[in-house]
């Protein structure tokens, strides 16, 4: 066991020098740390990452770095992450630091959490108990994060703080989902965040290592990598250990057998100083790291081998405990121990850890088995019988690791999970599902008499063991239920799919119980949606089946919610509706009213859908503010989502703003992201149609830059911002967001209210780029699906961009092939859709007036309709493209120049105000061509004088070039039908293309056809 002792001075309670005094090299590295520091003073939040391998010197940097910011008046708050045995506590790093702030900032961190004590307690425990116990959801997480974000921008708005987050190599799953989350979405504050992990621990499984590759993808993360000391630097480090100039032949050996690693250098001289010769050293690079540890006197050894084992930092108290030395002699051991830098006392002064962690795993691998399972048995026993020696919020955790490590199975399986119960009241579901795992592992290991004596340990949503007798024992099958739902909630849905199909082959066997099978069959519906594995109605299916002829449950409740929340999103028709009520029925009957809420909002969705939309809304308003006063918030957000959207179906798009405002505004005051995804894009919607599209694109981009991780939510932003771009004559533009929204919405469960908005905003920009045969796709498509119950609201604005797009081509020997398919298509949408508000109306009136001017009858009074149905609407651009095709129309019909040129005008001004330059060209192009005022003028300024040739000072014979270009002849094809030569031909259509102001031959024809210049002036 390392070097012989005897050979090797005992350093007794001299303190060694092995440490430089002499900060070395890293002038890089500390000069990227201050210049993010100096940028975090300026208000420009800062995140760092600090790689290296173990020893490299990690610690010595951040250590000068927070010496210089804590001078430059920043407050400096440090977390390590902690590893005790295999088990990271959750959030540790967090916590930790957050208690620093908290003792350094007292009233300022009062002020940051104010109202949110309840929640953030969850991360800190020490700022009261935890908010009541809600059902589980993905949000609550979610919210977590979002909180404590939120906290420490507050903390950040006044002052400079640097949060350094230590040893990530050995994080937690629920502290790396925290830091990603801080990384994407920390965007105020004066604020630098500074996390290290070991570089060379990141292998190619390691958990840390698709986190790492997420960050850099972040241009707002930082990664600084510690190469090893060149041979001048460890010069300057022996020099500085040494306080003399090294000897040349030490600094060889010690250069040559550390490869310039920091941490080895001073163990290398450590050894040296002790009395080893540097041919006496050890190869072993385990015997080198307890070459001090051995030099320490017999009862010092034995307090560090108990500090090994007792995690990343040991308690005074516990130590004390643990060793059973006379107080006297432990204070002289550990003397002993810190004067050989082997152990430090740790930050708040209530214990002991490893100066490094190398020391500490070295000591931990020399012990025998026998000895390391006997002091966690040591650590368990006294720590039950004396809970206070460790903080509340950190004592399950360990006592459960200390009893897994003890081996004692009877003792740990009642620990493990009373320490999942901890974890997830905490919101870390990543840590509940790997303690429930390690409980299912000991399971069979436990005897009879103790398994039988453990109770439900917490209830899986509505699973049956929710009030149960509590005399009735803990089952395997619950352990499973509970781990499936830790799995789903902490993103790993193919591990909760197995354990599903574990406890579905347990309930097909020996234990046959239908509600229990109902309700795993439920889970699996979800998980295998969210897995893109199927859309979950098989399993829906065979859970009705399994709870039929079964009295009233939670269960049964939770399988009807289920169904009916598959038939609104799927096949919003009668048979959802009666689930939705049977739901409500249930759910009221066994007293479950988080699930009676839940039905409620959904209930209400489907009456709007059916034709109630006043009863409909009605039950949503009410469900809403019940669940305001129970506090429950998620399902308060989730009625802000479903209300906003029913509005927005029904053309109510004013209230449906006021509705996202105020639930955008509750998500985030409870720390719902995703809820406030989902509102915020509904928001942007309605903003749209309201004709707000600067609000519409801040709240879209808003959306996609909050670090949501929902891609649908996502994928209607970016239709939202994909619209707004085709309204404002930047096709490439929409099509980048269009083929994204396409990625985000994903191809294996076609939703309706996913798939249908696609179709739209296709065609819209098909239409838009002139690409009439994708447009006729998309529209038979959209014929042949059919449109839902509810769908209405993106049926209307599809065929009405169809049809459109088959007026404007009239005419066009290219567009004639499939044009008679194309409009009984039309017909067939307009047949399948209904029109429940008037806005659908006016929509309606639009179409079929578009479908006139598509077939030659267009005539100026059907636009009148169709513009007195929009001008009772708030639907200024609809209405705007509506005036100009009435002014159109009018023209053509002749005689009510005046009534034209008001139209156009008020078409003129929506366009230049929203920045629609499509139409505004129209519109301009139209006025130009009816030889009107200029449409900024005054409205009795007097019309332009007529040219001697046509519009746009096309001559006769270029009109008749027109003509022949417009039915699609070539330039030879022209000239002999014509009897002029190709190269005048080619002229004539190189005037025409200049004089009107387009690209190509294309253009020119349709800008012909769409303002009749071959068929007589408008006029």
């Amino acid at each position: 066991m390392g070097a012989d002792k005897d050979a090797c001075a005992m350093l007794g309670a001299v303190e060694t020098r092995s440490v430089s005094p002499v900060f070395v090299g890293r002038a890089g590295e500390l000069t990227a740390l201050t210049e993010a520091l100096s940028r975090a003073g300026a208000g420009e939040p800062q995140a760092l990452l600090l790689g290296g391998e173990a020893g490299v010197g990690k610690t010595r940097l951040v250590e000068e770095f927070t010496t210089r910011a804590r001078a430059a008046g920043a407050v400096v708050a440090l977390g390590g992450c902690v590893e005790i045995g295999a088990d990271g506590l959750p959030f540790a790093p967090f916590s930790t630091a957050l208690r620093a702030l908290r003792r350094e900032l007292p009233e300022p961190f009062a002020a940051a959490a104010a109202g949110q004590e309840g929640e953030l307690a969850r991360m800190l425990p020490e700022l009261g108990d935890p908010t009541g116990h809600e059902p589980a959801a993905e949000e609550a997480t979610a919210r977590l994060f979002e909180l404590t974000v939120r906290l420490l921008e507050g903390l950040a708005a006044d002052r400079t703080v640097v949060l350094v987050l230590e040893d990530l190599h050995w994080a937690d799953a629920s502290t790396r989902h925290l830091l990603a989350y801080l990384f994407r979405t920390l965007a105020r504050g004066r604020i630098t965040v500074v996390a290290t992990y070991r570089a060379d621990d990141i292998h190619r499984r390691h958990p840390l290592r698709p986190l790492l590759a997420e960050l850099d993808r972040l241009r707002s993360v930082r990664r600084v990598e510690l190469a090893r000391f060149t041979r001048a630097e460890v010069h300057r480090q022996l020099t500085g250990i040494l306080a003399a100039e090294p000897e040349p032949a030490l600094l060889d050996e010690v250069f040559t057998r550390s490869e310039g690693n920091a941490f080895f250098v001073e163990e290398l001289v450590a050894s040296h100083e002790s009395g080893c010769a540097a041919g006496s050293l050890s190869d072993s690079l385990r015997d080198l790291l307890l070459v001090r540890v051995e030099a320490l006197p017999e009862a010092a050894q034995r307090v560090v081998r108990i500090v090994a084992e007792g995690g990343s930092t040991v308690e005074y108290d516990l130590l004390a405990a643990v060793a059973g030395l006379p107080e006297d002699a432990l204070i002289e051991a550990l003397r002993a121990a810190v004067g050989a830098n082997i152990l430090l006392a740790a930050p708040d002064g209530e214990g002991y850890r490893f100066r490094h962690s190398l020391v500490r795993e070295a000591v931990s691998d020399d012990l025998l088995p026998g000895e390391r399972s006997r002091l966690h048995r040591r650590y368990a026993e006294t720590l039950e019988e004396r809970p206070g020696l460790v903080r509340a919020d950190v004592r399950a955790t360990r006592l459960a690791t200390y009893w897994y490590h003890a081996r004692d199975a009877a003792r740990a399986l009642p620990a493990v999970l009373r320490a999942s119960v901890e974890t997830r009241k905490r919101y870390a579901y990543a840590e509940q599902l790997r303690l429930l795992e390690r409980a299912m592992e000991l399971w069979d290991e436990v005897p009879d008499e103790v398994r039988a004596a453990l109770r439900p340990i917490d209830y899986a949503e509505s699973y049956p063991a929710c009030g149960c007798d509590p005399e009735t024992p803990l089952r395997h099958l619950d352990l499973l239920a509970e781990a499936a739902v830790a799995a789903r909630l902490s993103g790993e849905r193919e591990r909760a799919a197995k354990i599903c199909r574990t406890a579905l082959r347990i309930l097909d066997g020996d234990e046959h119980d239908p509600l229990r099978a109902a309700w795993f069959w439920t889970e699996m519906a979800r998980l295998q949606s969210n897995l893109g594995k199927g859309d979950g109605w098989p399993e829906i299916a065979r859970a009705q089946e399994l709870v039929k002829g079964l009295p009233p449950s939670a269960v049964h409740a939770t399988v009807l919610v289920g169904a009916a929340g598959w038939g609104m999103l799927r096949n919003p028709g009668p048979e959802a509706l009666a689930a939705a009520e049977r739901a409500v029925e249930y759910a009221r009957f066994v007293e479950a009213e988080p699930i009676e809420l839940n039905a409620r909002i959904t209930l209400g969705t489907l009456m709007v859908s059916a034709g109630d939309p006043e009863g409909g809304l009605a039950a949503m308003h009410e469900a809403r503010e019940r669940t305001l006063a129970l506090g429950q918030f998620h399902e308060a957000a989730r009625a802000h989502v479903n209300l906003s959207s029913s509005l927005e179906a029904l053309g109510r798009s004013r209230e449906a703003v006021d509705i996202a405002t105020a639930g955008i505004e509750l998500a985030r005051s409870r720390g719902l992201v995703e809820a406030t995804g989902w509102i915020r894009a509904n928001l942007a919607e309605s903003l749209l149609s309201l004709g707000a599209w600067d609000r519409c694109k801040e709240q879209a981009e808003r959306l996609l830059g909050s670090g949501v991780s929902n891609s649908k939510t996502c994928g209607t932003a970016l239709l939202q911002l994909a619209h707004l771009a085709t309204a404002r004559g930047e096709p490439d533009t929409a099509a980048g967001h269009l083929a994204e929204a396409r990625v985000r919405y994903g191809t294996r469960d076609p939703i309706p209210q996913y798939t249908l908005p696609m179709t739209q905003a296709a065609t819209a920009v098909a239409a838009a780029a002139g690409h009439l045969a994708e447009v006729r796709e998309q529209l038979a498509a959209a014929a042949d699906t059919g449109f839902p119950p509810g769908t209405h609201r993106y049926g209307w604005p599809l065929v009405l961009a169809a049809v459109t797009a088959e007026a404007d081509a009239r005419g066009l020997p290219a567009a004639a092939d499939g044009r008679p398919a194309a409009l009984d298509a039309v017909r067939r949408c307009v047949r399948a859709l209904a029109t429940p508000a008037p806005v659908w109306q006016a929509h309606s009136l639009a179409v079929s007036a578009e479908l006139a001017r598509a077939e030659g009858r267009a005539t100026a009074e059907r636009w009148a309709e169709a513009a007195a149905a929009f001008e009772a609407l708030e639907r200024p651009y609809e209405l705007a493209r509506v005036r100009h095709r009435y002014a159109d129309a009018l023209l053509a019909e002749g005689g009510r120049r005046e009534e034209a040129a008001a139209l156009l005008r008020a078409a003129h001004a929506t366009a230049v105000r929203l920045g629609a330059h499509p139409l505004r060209e129209d519109v301009e192009l139209l006025a130009a061509r009816a030889r009107l005022a200029p449409l900024d003028a005054a409205p009795d300024t007097p019309a332009r004088p007529e040219p001697e040739d046509d519009a746009f000072g096309l001559t006769p014979r270029e009109q008749d070039v027109l003509r022949l270009v417009a039915a699609g002849r070539t330039n030879r094809q022209i000239a002999e039908e014509l009897f002029i030569s190709p190269k005048t031909a080619s002229v004539h259509v190189s005037n025409i293309l200049a004089k009107l102001g387009v690209a190509g031959r294309g253009e020119a024809a349709a800008l012909a056809h769409r303002l009749r210049l071959l068929d007589g002036s408008p006029a």
